[in-house]
C-alpha cells in the first residue's frame, strides 16, 4: 500500500507540473491571460546567460501586432504585401501549420506617416484566442474569426457600410477581448465608431455604443462594486461601458496631442491608473451613488508621463516608461502616486513590458530587452539582450524559459538556456 500511494503521489506531482506548464506557455490576448502584462509560472534562473539561444525565426511580414500563444501554437496577425495574413505556427519548432490572408486596401496618409515616423501599414491590433477560436482585427478594421486548429475562416466583417471610414487616422490598434461569449471590439474611425458586442460564435452584434470614435487603446473588463465595467479610452474620452446592454456607465472628457489615446489602464484595488502623451499618470476611483456611477481623480503624478507604453503592476509599485527625457523607467507609489525612483534617461520612444514575479521584461523599440528586478527602491537592471536587428514595437511573450519577439517583419524564439 506504501509504494502505491508514493506512486500515485508521484503521478499527481507529474499532473501539476504539466498543467503548469501549460498555464506558464498560455499568452491568449494583448498582455496575456488577464490583460495586465503579469506572466504565470515563470522561475528565474539561478544565473541569467550572457546571451539568448536564437531556437527558431520566421519571416511573417510587417506590422506591430503581438504574438499570441495557446495549445503549443503561436499565432500571427502581419502584413505581406497587399494581404493581411494570419499565420499559425507550432511554439516548439515554428513550423507553419497554417496559413490564411486577405486584401487589404488600408494604406497611411502621406500627412499622417510624418506625425508618426516609421510606422507603416501593418497590423497594430493583437489577435485573441478563446474556446478553439482566434479572432483578429486589421489595421484597417477588418474584423475575422478563425477555427484556431485548421485555420477555416468562419466568418468576416469590414464594417465598410456602417462608417465612412473603417480606422482611425493611425490605423485600429485596439486589441479585442472577449468576455462571457462577447466579442468586443471599437470600431469605426475619425468621431465615428461604436464600442460593440458580438456573439463570439457566430459574429452576431448584440449591442453598441455609439457615442465615440475609437481610440488606439485597448479594453479591460473589471468588476467594480458588483458591477461590470468595459472600460477603455475612446477617441476624447475615458469611458466605462456595462457589458449587458452596452449602456454607458460613465464617462470622463481626455484628449492627448493627435487624439493618440492608446495606454491601456491597470487596475489597483478600487483605483483604474491612466495615462497619456503630457497628462501625466493618474488614478481614478469609480463609486455609484444615487442612482448613478461615476468617476474621481484620487491621485496624479505629472512628473512622469506615458505615450505609447501601458504599465504594470506588483503589490503596491507602478512601473511604466515616460517618454519625457528621451524615455525613462520609473516606478510610483500606486496608491498614492508618489515618485519612488526614475531610472536612466534616452531609453527608446517605446518599451513593451512585461512582468515575471520579481523581474521584468523590458523590450524597447530598438529591440532591446532589458531584464530588471521588481523593486520600489531604484532601478536593478539584471542583463540587456539584443533580441532583433530591427525595431520591436510589438510585446513579448514569455512562454516558459522562452522568448517571443516580433520585429519589423520577423517572428523568433530565444530561449534563456
Amino acid at each position: 500500500m506504501r509504494s502505491s500511494s508514493i506512486w500515485t503521489a508521484s503521478i499527481l506531482l507529474g499532473l501539476v507540473a504539466v498543467i503548469q506548464l501549460a498555464r506558464a506557455q498560455e499568452w491568449p490576448q494583448w498582455r496575456g491571460p488577464k490583460r495586465d502584462g503579469v506572466v504565470v509560472g515563470f522561475r528565474e534562473p539561478t544565473a541569467w546567460p550572457a546571451a539568448l539561444k536564437l531556437k527558431w525565426k520566421v519571416s511573417v511580414g510587417e506590422g506591430h501586432s503581438s504574438p499570441v500563444v495557446a495549445s503549443n501554437r503561436v499565432f500571427q496577425l502581419s502584413r505581406q504585401g497587399s494581404r493581411e495574413v494570419v499565420s499559425c505556427f507550432d511554439l516548439d519548432s515554428g513550423k507553419l501549420l497554417w496559413q490564411d490572408g486577405y486584401e487589404v486596401t488600408y494604406r497611411m496618409a502621406l500627412t499622417t506617416q510624418f506625425i508618426v515616423g516609421k510606422h507603416k501599414q501593418g497590423p497594430r491590433s493583437t489577435p485573441v484566442f478563446s474556446s478553439g477560436k482566434l479572432y483578429t482585427l486589421g489595421v484597417g478594421g477588418v474584423l475575422s474569426c478563425y477555427d484556431a486548429a485548421t485555420g477555416k475562416a468562419l466568418w468576416r466583417k469590414d464594417f465598410k457600410d456602417q462608417f465612412k471610414n473603417t480606422a482611425p487616422e493611425f490605423g485600429t490598434a485596439m486589441s479585442p477581448l472577449v468576455e462571457r461569449g462577447l466579442l468586443i471590439v471599437h470600431v469605426g474611425g475619425d468621431k465615428q465608431g461604436a464600442l460593440m458586442a458580438l456573439d463570439a460564435a457566430t459574429g452576431a452584434v448584440k449591442w453598441q455604443w455609439n457615442g465615440d470614435g475609437p481610440g488606439y487603446a485597448s479594453p479591460i473588463v473589471v468588476e467594480i462594486k458588483g458591477t461590470w465595467h468595459i472600460i477603455t479610452q475612446s477617441q476624447s474620452h475615458i469611458i466605462s461601458i456595462w457589458p449587458n446592454n452596452g449602456g454607458l456607465l460613465w464617462q470622463l472628457p481626455f484628449t492627448t496631442e493627435y487624439e493618440q489615446n492608446i495606454v491601456t489602464p491597470v487596475v489597483y484595488q478600487d483605483l483604474l491608473i491612466f495615462s497619456g502623451i503630457n497628462k501625466g499618470v493618474f488614478a481614478l476611483r469609480p463609486s455609484y451613488r444615487d442612482g448613478q456611477w461615476s468617476a474621481e481623480m484620487v491621485w496624479q503624478n505629472n512628473d512622469v508621463s506615458m505615450y505609447m507604453n501601458s504599465p504594470i503592476l506588483s503589490g503596491n509599485l507602478l512601473f511604466g516608461l515616460s517618454h519625457k527625457n528621451k524615455g525613462q523607467f520609473f516606478c510610483l507609489n500606486a496608491a498614492t502616486g508618489q515618485t519612488l525612483w526614475k531610472g536612466p534617461a534616452r531609453q527608446g520612444e517605446n518599451a513593451a513590458m512585461v512582468i515575471a514575479g520579481q523581474v521584468m521584461f523590458w523590450l524597447t523599440n530598438d529591440a532591446e530587452l532589458i531584464v530588471a528586478r521588481v523593486s520600489g527602491k531604484g532601478y536593478e537592471e539584471l542583463k540587456r539582450y539584443k533580441v532583433a536587428d530591427s525595431e520591436t514595437w510589438a510585446h513579448p511573450v514569455i512562454a516558459g524559459d522562452r522568448i517571443l519577439v516580433k520585429d519589423n517583419s520577423t517572428l523568433a524564439m530565444w530561449g534563456l538556456e
